[in-house]
């Protein structure tokens, strides 16, 4: 404990004996100095079940090699570190309330409702489930965010319905695909995407260099790779 935080502690103390206030008061400002300190969801020498998946999600994106045992090693600091750096978030081996983010472990369950409605939460689900299906989940991820880069570019139209629906945009719209069911991990991808998670760094395009051939969007500078989609700018 800081200093400053020693020298508050004690003139609470001090107003608390003066003012004859009881033991179970002075608890509740303990607590409230120790929460300031207390961040960290998971990291080396936690074990659970948090962990497990931690380890599992690392594992299906390539990150962690070892046993998925629950055990906070350093098999499994070394991975989150990796995908940290991968990620561009702050490299510090924990899995914190970002870290989880962006693994699709942590606030996917309930989307920004206060700017996106329903119908529009559906619709990227959608796109991203005939986009991106049979990729990584961070690939998922990654192109639920570029329709919200497009969005909030003064380029493109201004409503997710605008972007996705502009003509020879999105081909899925197009073929069988847009009438699949939606998968649950591409509805959680879009609640993601719409939380914040960009895994591609701002990229308004993509494209898989397998199945295109249009030599502009093959002239376009490709800023992040994720699974068989090219992202660009």
């Amino acid at each position: 404990m800081t200093k400053t935080k020693r020298t508050v502690l004690d003139i609470l103390i001090a107003i608390l004996i003066i003012t004859g206030v009881g033991g179970a008061s002075w608890g509740v400002w303990e607590t409230c100095f120790k929460e300031e300190s207390v961040y960290a969801l998971s990291r080396y020498g936690s074990t659970g079940s948090e962990v497990k998946s931690i380890q599992q999600k690392l594992k299906s994106l390539g990150y962690y090699k070892g046993a998925i045992d629950g055990i906070y090693g350093t098999q499994t600091k070394n991975a989150v570190t990796a995908f940290q750096r991968n990620c561009g978030i702050t490299v510090d081996g924990i899995a914190g309330k970002q870290t989880l983010l962006y693994l699709g472990l942590g606030g996917s369950s309930t989307p920004n409702t206060t700017k996106y409605t329903t119908e529009e939460v559906n619709l990227l689900a959608k796109v991203i489930s005939a986009e991106a299906r049979g990729e990584s989940y961070e690939g998922q991820v990654a192109v639920g965010a570029v329709v919200l880069n497009r969005v909030a570019s003064p380029s493109f139209p201004d409503s997710i319905s605008g972007v996705v629906y502009q003509n020879g945009a999105f081909s899925c719209v197009y073929d069988s695909n847009w009438y699949a069911p939606v998968a649950d991990s591409a509805k959680r991808a879009a609640q993601d995407a719409m939380n914040g998670w960009d895994p591609t760094g701002g990229a308004l395009y993509y494209y898989n260099p397998a199945k295109t051939s249009n030599a502009w969007m093959l002239s376009r500078t490709v800023i992040k790779v994720i699974g068989s989609h090219r992202f660009c700018i």
